[in-house]
């Protein structure tokens, strides 16, 4: 696994995604993806007593999903990476206590997703384990109460926020499947100063840039290479900054750039500005984007893991809100 330039790796193996599994819930469900979800639910408690308990559920059920499509059993899972935005990791921590796997507990906020498809990627490519487990969660009312106000308040957003979405995304990932992961680009810490919580596309887009550079220079390739570039929840204000940085740096082919947040769900469904959280990626990507590789639509997909690395104890004390963004290339196995 040779490095390429200052950031990026390049694999020698050809190491894949065998399965995936996806769950959602309800917003998700009346969404233009909904066909890429393996299970929706219509209740937002799930059976649960708790809104942290329904997010276990959802993380859950896709680690199942992913193991019973691959047909195999817990015990043929060596090791899980994984995470979510609850305090501690709970939710995965939880969740990984079932599987009886080794674990991996990390942390991208909303940017997870790619973080842990690439320490998969690179840890069974260097024989480390035969194959490995990868995946992030979120849900919309235990986001809520935790970052900002319990939705029984009824406290106001300003239209330029965005919905936490509700589901959990997971890939075994194993040599000899594909989509393959061709290379990985390893995010750096970009701070420009933003302290709006509520604009969290606007504190990551500046990240999602300056991965998405990186990958291009390490690789000696222009957006021009990718049928897709998938950013992870920069949503509708955060996707046109990022675009507009990216024209302002010479990338022309602006058009190829899309969001997780602005896909998932329609324009007419009360979500502000899009979707977020670190169940956006994960939904999208290992449902829409491996999808769409399997089906042929693309031929090489760069996904682009973004978050906000703040807290709810860092906002109140009025620091900036730090961004994070790593990218996985993807290609069809024909690529």
């Amino acid at each position: 696994m040779p490095r390429a330039g200052h950031q990026s790796y390049v694999f020698d193996t050809p190491v894949g995604i065998r399965t995936t599994g996806v769950v959602g819930g309800i917003k998700e469900a009346e969404g233009p993806l909904a066909e890429h979800f393996d299970r929706l639910h219509s209740d937002m408690s799930m059976g649960q007593k708790t809104w942290e308990k329904a997010e276990r559920l959802l993380l859950k059920e896709a680690m199942d999903l992913a193991i019973r499509k691959a047909e195999l059993q817990k015990e043929d899972i060596p090791l899980y990476i994984g995470g979510d935005l609850m305090n501690q990791l709970t939710t995965t921590s939880f969740s990984a206590r079932t599987l009886g796997s080794m674990y991996l507990g990390i942390y991208s906020a909303c940017g997870t997703t790619v973080q842990g498809l690439l320490l998969a990627a690179m840890l069974v490519e260097l024989g480390a384990v035969e194959r490995a487990m990868t995946g992030a969660v979120s849900h919309t009312y235990a986001a809520e109460k935790l970052y900002r106000f319990p939705n029984e308040y009824g406290a106001q957003k300003p239209p330029y926020a965005q919905r936490t979405v509700t589901g959990a995304g997971v890939a075994l990932v194993e040599p000899g499947f594909w989509p393959r992961v061709e290379a990985a680009t390893i995010g750096r810490v970009v701070d420009t100063g933003l302290k709006d919580p509520f604009d969290m596309g606007s504190a990551e887009a500046p990240a999602a840039v300056a991965t998405i550079t990186a990958h291009l220079r390490d690789l000696d390739r222009s957006l021009e290479d990718y049928d897709l570039v998938l950013t992870g929840d920069l949503a509708s204000v955060g996707l046109a900054f990022a675009k507009q940085m990216l024209r302002e740096q010479g990338h022309r082919e602006t058009d190829r750039v899309e969001d997780c947040g602005v896909l998932l769900y329609r324009a007419d469904q009360g979500v502000f500005a899009g979707g977020s959280g670190a169940g956006c990626s994960a939904v999208v990507m290992y449902g829409y984007a491996v999808n769409q590789l399997r089906r042929g639509r693309y031929r090489r997909v760069l996904l682009c893991g973004t978050g906000a690395l703040h807290s709810p104890l860092s906002v109140k004390q009025g620091d900036s809100i730090p961004g994070i963004c790593h990218a996985v290339s993807l290609v069809a196995d024909s690529a």
